[in-house]
């Protein structure tokens, strides 16, 4: 399985939806993600560009990008940005790999 972050803002409507109606949107969001096959590691609400920030482990890029095409398309969400997280088994594994792959920098 893979791992994901997964950041969104919710829209004006959607947060005034929130506002006017409390509810734990970790406990909506679960079982869409369980149904295509991940897991929920952590949604935590957060300051700055992003009003949600939600770390999932999902078998392909295929189920991650569903659920961020359902969740968009609901209205709710403003944006919604995604990103592949490595683990450091694998980061360490690409550094030992860097030294192989040959590139040249411009002028060099």
């Amino acid at each position: 399985m893979a791992r994901y972050l997964i950041q969104a803002s919710y829209s004006t409507q959607g947060m005034s939806d929130l506002v006017n109606n409390p509810q734990d949107r970790a406990a909506n969001l679960r079982p869409v993600i369980e149904r295509m096959g991940g897991k929920m590691e952590s949604f935590d609400y957060a300051f700055g560009e992003f009003d949600a920030v939600v770390i999932v482990d999902m078998p392909d890029n295929t189920a991650v990008a569903s659920v961020a095409m359902a969740v968009g398309a609901s209205g709710a969400i403003s944006s919604i940005k995604t990103t592949v997280l490595i683990s450091m088994e694998e980061a360490m594994q690409a550094m030992r790999q860097a030294s192989g792959v040959g590139y040249r920098p411009p002028g060099g």
